[in-house]
């Protein structure tokens, strides 16, 4: 669901942007009087979650691939604004460091898996929640807000894909950027969310969230604890960080994330492409330092781990960091309480 770069026109990339602005801000205020102290080096968590849990590429047939992001995930445990933040940050560092996700589409990747996704996700997850009381109707609950919220958001990105060729062609009609409709677009996305995708982000929700509250209920608590049990959440971080090299074995790139050496040839609906919209052969282009999550001399499974190393680090350390500075509360708001 990542849209690399040029994908989107420069205009469309800075209307996105420009809507997530004011998101942005709304969360941050949020979540400064919404998460206690003790709570901050969660969102690292949680942005460790959703940064792992994107690694972990789900084949389907045709050679498409997919992932879980983890945004209702983490709205379960500290409430969507949060979860809005905790999301941007893991996108922010797939983005600048391994070049998954374009930096001129991050607001439009961030309005989708951080705003959209976590904020319903999360909204239905509360509807149904208040509706079915017992503990397993929670679980249901949470499933369906995470199954909602991806398809939501792989919606959205269908159709910031498929408006493209509507809005930008050159004096021979073909597409400046991605040349695929909304009749393509949105069926092509929206059918491996639906069924394969969709069904990852419920076991990815369901299964941790039923973790955390078995082993860490303390994150669901409503006043400010001294010291929080986090450890059986790292230990299952380790856990997941150890494993993901199962995601290399997903053969094939995720629907409307091909190269510019590789679209021309990409068949949809049975016929190829033929050619290389402009925009994608000559646009904007950044070095990444470790790019698709490769490193020079290392072996793909070793560079994989090391990749999800850096990513968990960076994450905890930087709302480690934060928490730090801030001054303790007494209660957590009860708007975040599952």
């Amino acid at each position: 669901m990542h849209i690399p770069e040029n994908y989107l026109s420069p205009a469309t990339c800075a209307v996105m942007t420009a809507a997530m602005v004011p998101i942005w801000t709304n969360a941050v205020r949020k979540v400064k009087t919404e998460v206690t102290k003790s709570k901050m080096p969660l969102l690292g968590v949680g942005a460790a979650f959703s940064f792992v849990g994107m690694m972990f590429n789900v084949p389907m047939p045709g050679g498409t691939t997919g992932h879980a992001v983890g945004g209702t995930l983490i709205a379960l445990m500290l409430g969507p604004n949060a979860a809005c933040i905790a999301v941007t940050i893991a996108l922010l560092i797939q983005a600048l460091l391994f070049g998954d996700g374009g930096i001129l589409a991050f607001g439009a990747n961030c309005f989708n898996m951080a705003f959209i996704l976590p904020y319903l996700g999360y909204a239905i997850y509360r509807l149904l929640s208040k509706r079915i009381q017992s503990e397993k109707g929670k679980y249901v609950a949470a499933g369906i807000g995470a199954y909602a919220g991806i398809n939501a958001a792989a919606l959205c990105a269908a159709i910031e894909f498929g408006i493209q060729p509507l809005l930008f062609t050159n004096e021979q009609g073909q597409a400046l950027y991605c040349p695929y409709d909304l009749s393509i677009s949105i069926p092509a996305m929206l059918g491996g969310h639906l069924t394969v995708f969709g069904i990852v982000e419920i076991i990815f929700t369901v299964a941790i969230f039923a973790f955390v509250k078995k082993m860490a209920p303390d994150v669901f608590q409503k006043k400010e604890s001294k010291k929080l049990n986090a450890r059986p959440m790292f230990v299952l971080l380790a856990a997941l960080v150890v494993a993901v090299p199962i995601g290399l074995l997903a053969q094939g790139t995720a629907w409307g994330e091909w190269g510019a050496d590789e679209i021309a040839q990409t068949i949809s609906n049975g016929v190829a492409l033929g050619y290389t919209p402009s925009g994608l052969a000559e646009g904007f282009a950044l070095s990444n330092l470790f790019p698709d999550y490769t490193m020079a001399g290392i072996p793909d499974v070793v560079a994989y781990i090391l990749s999800a190393v850096i990513g968990v680090a960076i994450t905890v350390i930087l709302f480690k960091l934060i928490s730090s500075r801030m001054k303790q509360k007494v209660e957590f708001s009860e708007e975040n309480i599952v």
